[in-house]
């Protein structure tokens, strides 16, 4: 079973989406909270967690906070923000807190699932709608930071040419189908590329090689 905790200082928040997560035979939802002391704490006490939802804007302790004292205790529990449009600076500042992913609220009963098995097996969520609303706000920061490099970054020219393609998708915020249809190829191979251009430019995770796309201006579609 997949150990869920969700905390949202909204309480129809957080009984809607325990009783979406809870309808799936293989996650369990073993608690809710309301803010972010009480994410904190369950990371701190709950040692078989394996996923965290957390809201990005709560009273007192918010999930940005809460998200940055979460991986400092935890570095092996996922945790996914919460996030409305509009909220695009907040979502950017929590993945570089070490976030898993993001989640709009108003996401469908297969994308919440879908997400929180992703976060479980170890895989970055990104949500696409999100993530191209962030990659739209972020492009002026994004090309100011790149004229500000000395010059490309070296590992890049590790990168094979299906990979670098990968990594040009990945900053558009595509899914491995996404990816493995545009380049008519399988989602295992996509997800061996994927893992490959991690290890390769030393991130984290997929919603980092995202960021790092986005960055370097590698924006464009694999074809």
């Amino acid at each position: 079973m997949i150990r869920v905790a969700i905390i949202d200082d909204q309480e129809v928040v957080r009984v809607g989406l325990a009783a979406i997560l809870s309808s799936a035979d293989d996650i369990e939802v073993v608690l809710e909270g309301e803010t972010g002391h009480d994410a904190v704490a369950a990371a701190r006490t709950l040692i078989d967690l394996d996923v965290m939802m957390v809201d990005i804007r709560m009273p007192g302790l918010d999930g940005l906070a809460a998200t940055g004292l979460i991986r400092d205790l935890r570095p092996e529990l996922a945790v996914i923000v919460l996030t409305t449009f509009g909220e695009d600076d907040y979502v950017i500042r929590a993945l570089a807190a070490g976030a898993s992913g993001f989640l709009l609220k108003r996401a469908s009963r297969t994308e919440l699932i879908g997400a929180v098995r992703a976060a479980a097996a170890g895989d970055a969520v990104l949500s696409p709608e999100v993530t191209r609303l962030v990659v739209r706000r972020s492009l002026e920061s994004a090309e100011r930071a790149t004229t500000e490099r000395d010059g490309p970054l070296p590992e890049l020219a590790t990168l094979t040419r299906k990979e670098l393609e990968v990594l040009r998708a990945l900053g558009t915020g595509a899914n491995n189908g996404e990816i493995g249809a545009a380049m008519h190829l399988s989602e295992s191979t996509i997800k061996s590329h994927v893992s490959s251009v991690l290890r390769k430019l030393g991130c984290r995770d997929r919603v980092q090689a995202a960021l790092l796309a986005v960055r370097l201006g590698l924006r464009d579609t694999p074809n």
